[in-house]
């Protein structure tokens, strides 16, 4: 499966590792040495939490920042608040530029969004993403552990797929891992709104 190109780089055993696969799931993708393969077993044998939290460690951090932003879009209600909004929107921002503005911003409108959404957590993921978890003004760089962004993209993508209608759990997740994919490849991973 060559079309997912930006999997490449992941190293299966790590990736793992982070995404603690129950045992039956384990079992399903044993002596498969290649993310992609892995991720497409998952998600064929209804492991579907599991291949998009593999795909949430997996993905560039910039890639899966995106995909959490594009999954927290694709079910926000009409009447989001403010804070949630501007977490998701300071994401997409830190995305596109990558300063250290801009992820900070993201993490104190998470703050403000009281942790509690799809677009906070993609707010913390862009923070997560940074080269230090100190304040701008600290004299060292604490850099945050290297897992931490695909914890913050999964839990981002697994409130999204329940928020509202958690009995559209399963058709979201297929859905969002043909986003992830599109993302893989190269592509914007775009999803529109739900309708509602």
């Amino acid at each position: 499966m060559s079309q997912v190109n930006k999997l490449s780089a992941a190293q299966l055993e790590d990736v793992l590792a982070r995404c603690e696969l129950p045992p039956e799931a384990r079992v399903c993708v044993a002596g498969i040495g290649d993310t992609t393969a892995v991720i497409e077993v998952l998600a064929r044998n209804e492991f579907l939490i599991e291949a998009a939290r593999l795909f949430a460690h997996a993905l560039p951090k910039r890639e899966a920042v995106w995909w959490a932003c594009m999954c927290a879009l694709h079910t926000a209600p009409a009447e989001i608040g403010e804070p949630d909004r501007k977490a998701r929107e300071l994401a997409e921002e830190w995305v596109r530029g990558q300063t250290d503005e801009q992820r900070r911003a993201a993490m104190r409108e998470a703050e403000n969004a009281g942790f509690q959404s799809p677009e906070a957590w993609a707010g913390v993921a862009a923070f997560w993403s940074g080269d230090s978890l100190a304040g701008p003004d600290a004299q060292m760089k604490v850099p945050p552990p290297a897992h931490l962004t695909g914890v913050a993209v999964a839990g981002a993508v697994t409130l999204a797929s329940v928020r509202i209608n958690p009995a559209a759990k399963d058709q979201r997740l297929r859905l969002f891992l043909g986003a992830a994919r599109d993302i893989a490849a190269g592509g914007a991973g775009r999803l529109a709104p739900e309708a509602r």
